[in-house]
């Protein structure tokens, strides 16, 4: 399953650095596929390509957000969730919308760190 940043967010930023997919944001800020990927372009649903560089729009615009789509909770990387092991107040959490099997992660790893 993917991390999820809560409401409870005091804005800190000890998290954005530590997620070796850059799939951490700070609220308001767009984000893109490519960022701390190898992701060039990316096939999102309904089949339209997106460039790896292209500008997100923001999920949050008050508090740091995690695209769950680029979060592995660091399967493949670390032991735990490096975003909730510095959360000085514990709002990176589990996301209940987002379950993914080991398997799952470890393969979306790949998929953003593959080399061409």
């Amino acid at each position: 399953m993917a991390i999820m940043i809560t409401d409870e967010c005091i804005n800190c930023g000890a998290c954005e650095p530590e997620c070796p997919n850059t799939a951490i944001y700070e609220g308001g800020v767009a984000w893109t596929w490519g960022g701390g990927t190898a992701l060039t372009e990316v096939e999102i649903d309904g089949g339209e390509i997106v460039a790896g560089n292209a500008p997100q729009n923001p999920i949050s615009e008050e508090y740091y957000y995690i695209v769950s789509d680029k979060c592995t909770e660091c399967t493949g990387f670390h032991e735990e969730p490096q975003c909730a092991a510095v959360c000085p107040v514990d709002c990176c959490v589990d996301d209940p919308d987002y379950r993914e099997t080991e398997e799952e992660l470890l393969a979306k790893k790949q998929w953003l760190h593959a080399e061409v």
